[in-house]
């Protein structure tokens, strides 16, 4: 189930123990960002036992839990607010957040919205386990 307000997510992600994280668990996130839900937070440093991601960057794996290749993004290489599909036709399932932006992971390749999205808090998100296959995403402006 998607929600709506960035702050749940928030709450969620800080509620949520690590071994939680571990065994698969992923917390919820907004579906998408608005003025008002946008609140920029400092990147924080990867739980015990996560995968590790530089600060300022948005890491996808192409496998489960933070396995197979990585693919690290930042915002020196990205345009804000832009569709940005992943390289030669790749994949993700499993990514972390550090960017200190919310960022959408979108089903398609477009980032049409007809398909699977979820919204990432930037401030520190760990997904072992996307709930769909990432081929685009989006990070947004605070």
């Amino acid at each position: 189930m998607r929600t709506t307000v960035l702050a749940a997510a928030l709450a969620a992600t800080a509620l949520v123990p690590a071994t939680a994280l571990q065994s698969g668990a992923a917390p919820s996130a907004p579906s998408g960002p608005t003025g008002q839900e946008r609140s920029r937070t400092a990147p924080k440093a990867a739980p015990a036992g996560l995968a590790p991601c530089g600060a300022g960057q948005l890491c996808l794996w192409a496998k489960p839990d933070f396995k197979g290749k990585v693919q690290n993004h930042e915002l020196s290489t990205v345009g804000i607010d832009s569709c940005v599909p992943l390289p030669g036709g790749s994949s993700a399932q499993a990514l972390v957040n550090r960017t200190g932006r919310p960022v959408t992971t979108y089903q398609s390749a477009e980032c049409a919205e007809t398909g699977e999205f979820e919204t990432y808090p930037g401030g520190g998100t760990w997904v072992p386990r996307s709930p769909y296959t990432v081929r685009a995403f989006k990070i947004w402006e605070n």
